[in-house]
């Protein structure tokens, strides 16, 4: 099992040091290279294609091309972030198949060859602005078991997969593959697993002599409880792919690449007891689900907190952020102790935040500016 982790010594010696304004989010890319390195020795063979969206920082753009990793994109301005970080154009996986026609086509004219598609509209608008692409076709998978499923936005049914790559072919694309992803933090290594057999079954069906096979992410990370470690997830996607010959395997983590490079710090603005309302106090901080934690929706990522500086008796908070957002309440069910000397003005820090933070922060929602990030 992977236990949850400690912030780095270079993360721990920059907010020791560093007299910044909070809230801000700091990153160290070589946790990054160490989980990146870490992933491909357990799955050896496999195209890594990091998410840029988890974690668009150009120095974690840099560290990861310098690794030799691909990129899986969201967007044209993802496209961009990542040639500029020195990513060869022929290892971005332009992986949202929810586009329009100039998005294809500026893709195109980067020098992307791999799309992500699961409907004929998607298809018939790939043959018109990027001839010649290699399309993988999305399939519809089991997500349960994830913290934040997809709850059936993307993938094609079966049968209706197996039409879409004879339409890829009929179109003049290639035909590269089967994509799928089982959902972000998936708890059940045999979510890949199955997956893999699912995704087998349409590219046999479909003719595909050497599919690729792109598991999507969702490999998680340990926050306040273990997780299954990347052996377990190895294991089980080895056993489903027995037997099955020529298959290519590309992965698009994001999370497990990147969470634990990063701590967010904050401050306290207030503590205040309420009667009538709740027993516990209540706690507000500078950030908020809108300057960062929006991964608090429903309380599906429950981030470690910690205070530097305070110790003694501890009782358990209900922890808000600052916005007049009446849905900035990132937990209420979710046991939250800190200790009873807490004050306003006091640190917090919340640990493993480097996935999905910034990238998630509002512009100026409340006149309040993006979460600002640093690098060691």
């Amino acid at each position: 099992m992977a236990l949850p982790v400690e912030p780095s010594l270079a993360v721990e010696r920059f907010v020791a040091s560093a007299e910044l304004p909070t809230p801000y989010l700091v990153l160290d890319p070589y946790v990054v290279a160490d989980r990146y390195n870490r992933l491909a020795a357990a799955l050896p063979g496999a195209e890594i294609h990091y998410a840029v969206k988890a974690c668009p920082h150009p120095e974690v753009l840099w560290t990861l091309a310098a690794l030799g990793s691909g990129f899986d994109v969201a967007s044209v301005g993802e496209v961009r972030l990542a040639v500029a970080a020195g990513a060869d154009p022929d290892r971005i996986c332009y992986g949202n198949p929810v586009r329009g026609p100039a998005d294809i086509a500026a893709a195109h004219a980067a020098g992307v060859r791999r799309f992500v598609s699961d409907s004929a509209e998607d298809v018939r608008l790939l043959a018109a602005t990027a001839p010649g692409a290699r399309v993988l076709v999305r399939l519809l998978v089991s997500d349960a078991g994830s913290a934040t499923p997809f709850a059936a936005k993307f993938g094609a049914v079966r049968g209706e997969a197996v039409r879409l790559l004879g339409a890829v072919a009929d179109a003049g694309l290639v035909a590269d593959g089967v994509a799928f992803h089982s959902g972000s933090q998936q708890l059940r290594p045999d979510a890949f697993a199955d997956g893999i057999t699912e995704a087998l079954s349409v590219a046999a069906a479909a003719g595909l002599p050497r599919p690729v096979l792109d598991l999507g992410g969702g490999f998680p990370v340990a926050y306040l409880e273990p997780v299954p470690d990347i052996a377990a997830y190895a294991a089980a996607i080895h056993d489903a792919l027995a037997g099955a010959e020529g298959v290519r395997l590309m992965l698009e983590p994001g999370r497990a690449l990147v969470a634990e490079s990063g701590l967010i710090r904050s401050t306290v603005l207030r503590v205040s007891r309420r009667p009538g309302v709740d027993d516990r106090r209540w706690v507000y901080l500078d950030v908020g689900r809108y300057s960062g934690l929006a991964e608090t929706e429903n309380e599906a990522i429950a981030y470690r907190v910690r205070v530097p500086g305070r110790s003694g008796p501890a009782e358990p908070v209900v922890l808000a952020g600052p916005t007049c957002d009446g849905d900035d309440v990132l937990y209420r069910r979710t046991p939250c102790p800190l200790p009873l000397s807490l004050e306003a003005g006091d640190v917090v820090d919340l640990l493993v935040a480097g996935a999905y933070t910034a990238s998630y922060a509002s512009v100026a929602f409340n006149g309040l500016p993006p979460l600002p990030v640093h690098t060691v």
